[in-house]
C-alpha cells in the first residue's frame, strides 16, 4: 500500500508512504500470500484501514493529511475467522459503526467503531447466502445508502448472481436481511447509488453489463 501526494495540475509526486505486507492465510489455493484489497479513510481523515483479503485482516493506521504518514494504530490488525477472505470495508455516515465483507465466506461483519481511538470492535457476522443455497459463489461489494438505514451487497455467482439489501439499525449497528434480487448479470463487482440515492447501479463483470 502507498501514499503519493497530489501535485499542482494533478500530477503525482514521489510516495510518501509505502508499505509491504508479508505472510500468508489458511487457504492455500487463494491465500497463498497477502491480498490488499481496498482502503478508506474514517469520516474525520485520520485513520486509514485496509482490508486484506490474503490474511484475514483489516489492518488500521493513524494517517496525517499534512505529512501523508500511515503510522500502525494500537491495535493495528483486526483479525477475521480463518479463511473468510475480507475484501471490502465502510463506515457508517453516523460515524459509529463501520462494516466488512468477506468474499470467501460470503459473510459481512458489523462492528462498533470508536473515532476517537480509531478502533473496531465486532458485533455481529451474518451470511449472505441463502438457507438452502449450494454451489460457488464469492462476495464482492457493499455500499451504505447514504440515509444510513440500510446496507447493500453483492455476490458473484456466475448466473445466480444477486444483490442483497439488509436494514441498518443506526442505534446499535446490526444488520438485519430484507431481501435479494438477481444482478440481472454475471459476477457482479461493484455497485453504486446514483445522487438521489433512488437508484442503484450494478457493474457485472462477466456479462459486461
Amino acid at each position: 500500500m502507498a501514499v503519493f501526494p497530489v501535485l499542482k495540475g494533478g500530477k503525482l509526486g514521489e510516495a510518501t508512504s509505502v508499505l509491504q505486507y508479508k505472510g500468508a492465510g489458511a487457504n492455500p489455493e487463494r491465500q497463498e500470500s497477502p491480498h490488499a484489497h481496498w482502503i478508506d479513510f474514517s469520516p474525520d481523515n485520520r485513520f486509514v484501514v485496509a482490508a486484506d483479503l490474503g490474511l484475514d485482516q483489516l489492518d488500521v493506521y493513524k494517517f496525517s493529511a499534512s505529512k501523508g504518514s500511515l503510522i500502525p494504530n494500537q491495535p493495528a490488525v483486526i483479525q477475521l475467522k480463518p479463511g473468510s477472505g475480507v475484501r471490502h470495508f465502510a463506515f457508517h455516515p453516523n460515524a459509529r459503526f463501520a462494516y466488512a465483507v468477506n468474499e470467501m465466506q460470503s459473510s459481512l461483519v458489523s462492528f462498533a467503531y470508536d473515532p476517537a481511538r480509531g478502533t473496531l470492535h465486532e458485533l455481529q457476522t451474518i451470511s449472505m447466502l441463502p438457507k438452502d443455497f449450494s454451489g460457488k459463489n464469492d462476495a464482492a461489494e457493499i455500499q451504505i445508502h447514504p440515509s444510513g438505514k440500510f446496507l447493500y451487497a453483492v455476490n458473484e455467482g456466475g448466473k445466480s448472481s444477486f444483490v442483497t439489501s439488509f436494514a441498518l439499525d443506526a442505534k446499535s449497528g446490526i444488520l438485519t436481511q430484507l431481501n435479494q434480487v438477481p444482478a440481472l448479470g454475471e459476477d457482479p463487482c461493484y455497485i453504486a447509488f446514483d445522487q438521489s440515492g433512488k437508484y442503484i447501479l450494478v457493474a457485472n463483470y462477466s456479462s459486461g453489463t
